[in-house]
């Protein structure tokens, strides 16, 4: 229904196996409108992991003498870290079988934390699951030059989750493909994320020469929006905040894909800025990374006033509720232009791996206000860039605040 108001009874569903009994089905197969729903039952998860997953409870969560150097020191890379589930066929549909910590433009850094290594393995095997099955334009290949081909896209802030996710794709796809990185800004190129998302794509051009990266800048004013604004009311619905709208047209807008492209900032031969459309059908989108990592300046106010323990339950209400808060709103809003999210940060055997790490490896709040607390997140962005590239983004974080 396009009127919210008459569309009340909708409610948003949590993940799980759902089966419905129903009755006065007329003779020509349709139901009788009042009281065709009998009984609704919610079944349980069969699989033990997943329960305890939903429980989402961490082993260490407040430091002492005795654990406070779980993680004693820094990890080196290895050489040989490959996914035990890959082989041959990632190399079917465009998917490169590579070692990916081995590969020196990933590891730019000579050393990470033994924690942010577990993350990023387990967040590039997240990737190349949500990623290695695409078979999105294959069928009609032959139409275009090799150099249009963006079958998979990343909503991008600039920011380190989406860095880190972009930089996790390239190792993923094929090389002739380009990656259109979609960047939205209610304030043209003044906007924190659109300048961030510039710095970023320079970073990302220098650390994958090889690959064609196309930032595709979606400008425009929310004053502009009103016709707009009623139909992703529409889509957000039950969800109806401000804050709800803002992010479920930021999110629109990117899935449609309609903006411009700078062709000298992208390394064009056509070196113009030009309309451009995203085709791509697949977008990765980096929800779950703060809830997870604490990345909300609130979860700074609930360690300073109540500790660890304030933050971990804080923490564990964030991500019991994205159902509810996040994804049935991203979601309806991203395939209302016939695209299909993917969330690599949702990964159970990324949630899996992130609950395994002390939460004072997690949240590093002895930082400065405003940087970003997430550990292993950050970590992670530095065994990817060894310049700090970064100008200030919406969170006023100095370079060397994100890349160190």
């Amino acid at each position: 229904m396009s009127d919210c108001s008459k569309a009340s009874y909708w409610e948003e569903l949590p993940c799980g196996i759902y089966s419905m009994r129903m009755k006065n089905i007329g003779k020509d197969g349709t139901c009788v409108k009042d009281g065709w729903i009998v009984e609704v039952n919610t079944h349980e998860w069969t699989d033990s992991s997943l329960n305890k997953l939903i429980k989402w409870e961490r082993k260490l969560t407040v430091p002492n003498i005795d654990n406070s150097s779980v993680d004693g020191g820094n990890h080196h890379l290895s050489q040989n870290v490959v996914s035990s589930g890959e082989s041959e066929e990632n190399n079917k549909n465009g998917v490169r079988k590579i070692d990916l910590l081995s590969d020196s433009s990933l590891c730019s850094a000579s050393c990470i934390t033994q924690s942010a290594h577990k993350v990023l393995v387990a967040l590039r095997d997240s990737v190349m699951l949500r990623t290695k099955m695409n078979t999105l334009f294959q069928g009609g290949s032959s139409k275009f030059g090799d150099e249009e081909l963006a079958p998979i896209a990343v909503l991008f802030s600039g920011g380190l989750d989406s860095m880190i996710l972009a930089a996790l794709l390239d190792q993923c796809i094929d090389p002739k493909w380009t990656i259109d990185l979609l960047n939205v800004s209610f304030d043209g190129q003044l906007a924190p994320d659109r300048i961030s998302a510039i710095a970023g794509l320079r970073e990302l051009q220098r650390i994958s020469p090889l690959r064609r990266w196309c930032l595709v800048e979606i400008d425009t004013a929310l004053t502009d929006l009103k016709g707009e604004s009623e139909h992703v009311m529409s889509l957000i619905h039950p969800s109806n905040t401000y804050m709800d709208l803002n992010i479920g047209i930021a999110l629109w807008l990117a899935a449609g894909g309609d903006g411009w492209v700078d062709g000298s900032a992208c390394l064009m031969q056509d070196g113009s800025r030009h309309m451009y459309k995203s085709r791509s059908r697949v977008l990765i989108v980096g929800s779950g990374a703060d809830e997870q990592c604490a990345g909300y300046g609130r979860h700074r106010t609930k360690y300073r006033l109540g500790g660890w323990n304030a933050l971990d339950e804080e923490m564990r209400l964030d991500v019991q509720r994205i159902w509810k808060r996040n994804m049935g709103r991203d979601d309806r809003c991203i395939s209302d232009h016939g695209k299909e999210a993917r969330f690599p940060f949702l990964d159970e055997n990324v949630i899996k791996t992130l609950l395994e790490i002390p939460l004072w490896e997690i949240a590093k709040l002895d930082e400065p206000v405003g940087c970003k607390a997430a550990g292993p997140t950050r970590s992670c962005s530095s065994a990817k860039a060894s310049n700090p590239v970064w100008v200030k983004n919406s969170k006023g974080v100095e370079p060397q605040e994100l890349w160190e």
